[in-house]
């Protein structure tokens, strides 16, 4: 009789063993390594920007770089340029204004594409500096930040736009951008760095 009540406990308990082989391992918790990118916010696109959000967009740019440096975090400066029509880098139209907190030791990175990735050294920085997760603040919303952001997520990147950080040439073009991909907002943003 114990012998039965034995076979029939083992076999009782087999879904329940072959469940746990099966079951999915608990994914490794990965800490997140952010930097932040300053797009493009340079003379000779910023007066094409949407008036009414200047203002604010350029506070919370400027509240954001202070942030990073807070962390001690890499700021990443992303400058655009046509190598046929310009701005060349020499040029004060190439420069980001006086009123935007970025150093000179803060990374460059020059590109001639709307993706801060294409044909530029910005994945070989971020991978050797370990860098797993961006957030993007800059112009334009629908343009090169957009592009950037699709560049950062084909390439395995936690990316995201900081709200009321990025500027387009219509408000309403912003704003829509802000609808339908991941932003998080500056409490947001410190939060997160915060109990990283």
């Amino acid at each position: 009789m114990k012998e039965l009540c034995f076979i029939v406990a083992f076999f009782s308990m087999v879904p329940f063993l072959f469940a746990q082989a099966d079951a999915p391992e608990k994914p490794e918790k990965k800490q997140m390594k952010p930097a932040l990118l300053v797009i493009d916010i340079q003379n000779r696109y910023l007066p094409r920007m949407s008036e009414g959000d200047k203002d604010l967009a350029l506070n919370l740019i400027n509240g954001s770089i202070w942030l990073f440096r807070q962390h001690g975090l890499p700021i990443i400066r992303v400058y655009h340029t046509d190598p046929e029509w310009g701005p060349q880098p020499d040029e004060e139209d190439f420069q980001f204004p006086s009123s935007i907190i970025i150093k000179d030791d803060d990374t460059k990175v020059v590109k001639n594409y709307p993706s801060a990735f294409k044909k530029t050294e910005l994945e070989k920085i971020l991978r050797e500096k370990d860098i797993n997760t961006l957030f993007l603040c800059g112009l334009s919303a629908v343009g090169c930040v957009l592009a950037t952001y699709h560049g950062a997520m084909d390439l395995d990147f936690n990316v995201f736009m900081i709200k009321d950080a990025i500027l387009s040439h219509k408000a309403e073009y912003t704003d829509f951008v802000e609808e339908i991909f991941d932003v998080v907002s500056f409490t947001t943003l410190r939060f997160m760095l915060d109990h990283m």
